[in-house]
């Protein structure tokens, strides 16, 4: 299957939520509290930017019991994946379309 159209998506592009796809991108699931410590958000801002990118259907959130204590895994949907793909292609033909 060929790769998506780059395509500029303004859900993704906020700069947190780059960030966040950019950190789902390389792992199949991430913890909630490893990601906060990543990116060194509080866990409103972190929490805040999560819903918006699973309200687009980006982001899959499950929770799991380990160590006695409630977990939140995180992961880019197949859709989000789809989109943080085709937002980083849209970026590199900005970048690479200066005549430097």
């Amino acid at each position: 299957m060929p790769p998506e159209a780059p395509a500029f998506d303004e859900v993704i592009h906020a700069p947190q939520r780059l960030r966040i796809c950019a950190a789902l991108s390389a792992a199949h699931k991430v913890e909630f509290g490893f990601l906060q410590e990543r990116l060194g958000l509080s866990k409103s801002a972190l929490s805040k930017h999560l819903s918006h990118l699973a309200d687009a259907g980006y982001v899959s959130q499950d929770r799991a019991v380990r160590d006695a204590r409630s977990r939140l895994w995180l992961s880019l949907t197949p859709e989000g994946r789809r989109a943080y793909a085709s937002h980083v292609r849209a970026l590199q033909e900005i970048v690479g379309s200066t005549d430097g």
